[in-house]
């Protein structure tokens, strides 16, 4: 079977949280711009900037537990995961930066792709209302979003007719979790297209970390602030198979071991070689899923939706963890490999976000027997 693509090479700048000091948000942006590069066209990151969202973001990375309080110890550790990452951004194929809220000076693109993240959670602590994610001006021929997401903004809360006329400007739009997909059917009258977000739809490519100074076999933590409840059947388990548990990039007391100076390709490769994945946060899930590790999750009420709108679309429902749950069940989500239907749904689910991702661009892709 021959395959030919058409082979005009687009400009194209993605548009996302391309700065946060967040693994997932490292990853997802990276992911989709290698992703839409590998198709053939030329691809940047829009490298937008803010002083305040700055201020805001690095004290928050200074204290990433809140409400749990951070020891004095813990700060130096986190002004090196700070600096770790501030080094691998640069790495990132980026735009010419430019103002976040004063976007003149970008270049143009024949197409700009907003997502994936919580672009337009109008309740997001300091990106919420920023309107460059929902297009005023940005200058591209074409507007496009990929696996967009609105986060803890309640479809049920509704969207002002203002953000919806601007969502009305783009060309195609695609979300990944149920509670967006509801917000702009009820906005904008049609049912967006779910697609997967880029760290499960695209390869990740991690520089190569030999991950010496950890105990092996491990139990993988990545979250903070889970419930006692939650900590203490992990720590059950855990002690009942032997396996230490090490929490990376967060304090955790009830692991034996703190990671928090780890950088981004030292998660990717942990969460590798992890025997099994404990979290409360999307990309804990994803990255278990990305490598078909064992894994729970306990869900928490500011990722609720995407969380349980990842495991809605791949059936994975019963790897999130309620209060009340039986030690039998956490024994087994974490000992037993992962159904093989969900990894069957998570490359049906890749066919289907490649076609959106195709038709969005304005690619088409031809097959001849």
């Amino acid at each position: 079977m021959e395959n030919t693509t058409n082979t005009s090479v687009l400009k194209v700048g993605v548009l996302t949280f391309h700065r946060c000091i967040n693994y997932g948000s490292y990853w997802q942006a990276r992911c989709l711009a290698e992703g839409i590069q590998a198709l053939g066209h030329n691809v940047v990151i829009l490298d937008h900037d803010s002083h305040r969202v700055n201020l805001l973001e690095w004290t928050c990375a200074f204290q990433p537990v809140l409400p749990t309080s951070v020891p004095k110890s813990d700060y130096p550790l986190y002004r090196e995961k700070i600096l770790k990452f501030f080094r691998i951004f640069d790495s990132l194929p980026l735009s010419k930066r430019f103002d976040l809220e004063n976007p003149d000076h970008m270049e143009n693109y024949d197409v700009v792709v907003v997502g994936s993240d919580e672009v337009w959670n109008l309740s997001h602590p300091w990106f919420g209302g920023c309107s460059l994610f929902y297009g005023d001006g940005l200058k591209a021929k074409r507007l496009v979003s990929y696996a967009a997401s609105f986060g803890n903004y309640d479809a049920t809360w509704g969207m002002e007719p203002a953000w919806a006329e601007k969502l009305r400007n783009f060309n195609n739009i695609s979300v990944r979790d149920a509670n967006s997909q509801a917000i702009i059917k009820n906005a904008l009258g049609f049912e967006p297209e779910m697609v997967l977000d880029p760290c499960l739809q695209f390869p990740v490519h991690p520089d190569a970390r030999p991950l010496n100074h950890l105990q092996k076999p491990y139990i993988a933590v990545y979250g903070h602030n889970f419930t006692e409840s939650f900590a203490s059947e992990i720590r059950h388990y855990a002690n009942k198979k032997g396996l230490p548990l090490i929490s990376i990039g967060y304090r955790n007391d009830w692991a034996d071991e703190q990671w928090l100076t780890a950088d981004p390709h030292d998660f990717a490769n942990f969460m590798a070689q992890a025997e099994a994945v404990v979290t409360n946060f999307f990309h804990g899930c994803v990255f278990a899923l990305r490598n078909a590790k064992p894994f729970v999750c306990e869900t928490t009420p500011y990722r609720r939706y995407k969380l349980q709108g990842l495991m809605a679309k791949i059936g994975g429902e019963h790897h999130l963890i309620p209060e009340g749950t039986p030690a039998q069940v956490y024994e087994a989500r974490l000992s037993e490999p992962l159904n093989p239907e969900i990894l069957q749904k998570i490359n049906q689910l890749r066919q289907t976000s490649n076609a959106y991702l195709d038709s969005a661009l304005g690619t088409k892709q031809l097959q001849f027997a």
